[in-house]
């Protein structure tokens, strides 16, 4: 199975608004391959919003969102590359553990094992 590489994230000014609420106003930073990354802060505070834009669930409403030089603003979640884990189990009910696992890998088309 070939290794895939982690690719450096770069946000470059990105601001998501709900109506008059700033979720995420000018956010810039850019993290570079093998990096780990933590956002802190309160409830609230535009975390989880960064979190969606990244994976392409929310679109920002100004600024650029790169990885590996490209920007993936107009990009759908599935050709994005990326996942979230929740804090809360986000698991489906109707799938056994098994079949919960083995879901990303489909997929993603990881020949089994």
């Amino acid at each position: 199975m070939e290794k895939k590489h982690m690719s450096k994230l770069v946000l470059e000014q990105v601001t998501k608004t709900f109506g008059d609420f700033y979720a995420a106003r000018e956010i810039s930073f850019c993290a570079e391959e093998g990096e780990f990354v933590t956002l802190l802060g309160p409830s609230g505070c535009g975390k989880t919003t960064l979190l969606k834009m990244i994976g392409g669930f929310h679109q920002p409403d100004s600024g650029q969102i790169l990885i590996g030089g490209k920007s993936v603003n107009s990009l759908p979640p599935d050709k994005r590359n990326t996942a979230m884990c929740f804090q809360s189990y986000a698991l489906f009910p109707h799938l056994n553990v098994s079949h919960n696992i083995c879901f990303g890998l489909k997929q993603n088309k990881y020949p089994p094992a």
